[in-house]
């Protein structure tokens, strides 16, 4: 009985140790041009990384750092997406309401396409075979066929869109900044289900999904929140650092991290549907909010500069040290 216990014990143990993430720093790529950033995304059919930065898109290798190329042009440019069957990269351009579409391995432009007001994120639904961006100021989606590269249907949201995610079953769920609330969207029909409240959280930025569990999680001010995605309800929340503006969900590994602009990335266990654990805090740089995960490698990037020293009190935006711009590599032990 005794040996019993204690292999129950050690067994326990072990999944304990497992479920710590144990993440360090292992790389910084340095990118000389100026401007500022917003997301960072991996091509996953490529060694790729892609990052917004100003008026243009540097692209990287992701395990090197070396430059592979630039998409010129991108003026305010926010999110890149990838149809990798088509062989097209679409980018959203926040300062001139458009979106371009670019050739995935020469990298010339192909097109631009007319979007509503500042096209924030933007992603491709594998579901309804849509590049689908997020417009902030117009509060709503263009939705773009990228078969004809025309924009099919736009959908407002009565809010400002920050991110979205797909259930890959026909739902895009969308968080809405300024309303405290996520968006339930029929993207086969266009037309908006429901709107659901995140409070306590508030002004969620960073959106992921978990669809083997039908769990969102939003990063909201010092708090993720968990919604079953089937009914809107608040599942759990737990604490994060300050100044998130990014969320990503490693579903091999069912960790959730969140990077806070306060400089660190909170990383979070999803044990099951209904028990969620912050298992560890990264210490990264001042700056970094957004990530990027690889979850064939399982590092995660995250984008961040060198600032002005402030003096006590002054809490306007600092400024950023020209040519200090770079991007993190975080790799698991």
């Amino acid at each position: 009985m005794k040996k019993s216990i204690f292999l129950v014990a050690l067994s326990l143990c072990v999944l304990q140790i497992f479920a710590q993430s144990k993440f360090s720093q292992t790389n910084v790529f340095h990118i000389a041009s100026p401007g500022g950033w917003d997301y960072i995304t991996i091509n996953p059919a490529s060694n790729k990384l892609y990052m917004s930065h100003g008026t243009q898109v540097n692209i990287l290798d992701k395990i090197t750092g070396d430059s592979l190329g630039v998409i010129a042009n991108t003026a305010g440019v926010h999110g890149i997406a990838f149809i990798n069957a088509s062989n097209k990269g679409y980018t959203s351009n926040g300062r001139t309401n458009d979106v371009t579409v670019f050739n995935l391995t020469t990298n010339e432009v192909i097109s631009r396409i007319p979007t509503g007001e500042n096209p924030d994120a933007i992603f491709y639904d594998e579901f309804s075979k849509k590049i689908i961006t997020c417009n902030g100021r117009s509060k709503d989606l263009t939705v773009i066929d990228p078969t004809t590269d025309k924009v099919v249907a736009t959908i407002p949201v009565g809010g400002k869109p920050e991110t979205a995610v797909s259930n890959n079953a026909g739902h895009v769920y969308v968080n809405v900044e300024d309303k405290n609330e996520i968006v339930d969207i029929d993207i086969t029909k266009n037309v908006v289900l429901a709107h659901w409240s995140i409070m306590p959280g508030e002004s969620p930025t960073g959106l992921a999904i978990d669809n083997a569990t039908h769990r969102l999680f939003a990063g909201c001010e010092k708090q993720l929140i968990v919604l079953d995605a089937t009914n809107g309800k608040v599942v759990d929340k737990l604490p994060i650092g300050d100044g998130c503006d990014g969320v990503a969900f490693d579903n091999k590994l069912k960790f959730i991290f969140t990077s806070n602009g306060e400089g660190t990335v909170t990383v979070i266990k999803e044990n099951s549907a209904s028990d969620f654990k912050v298992v560890e805090t990264l210490k990264t740089k001042k700056g970094a909010r957004t990530i990027g995960n690889d979850e064939s490698t399982h590092n995660i990037y995250l984008p961040t500069a060198d600032f002005e020293k402030q003096e006590p009190g002054d809490k306007s935006r600092p400024k950023m040290i020209p040519g200090t711009f770079q991007v993190l590599v975080f790799t698991r032990k």
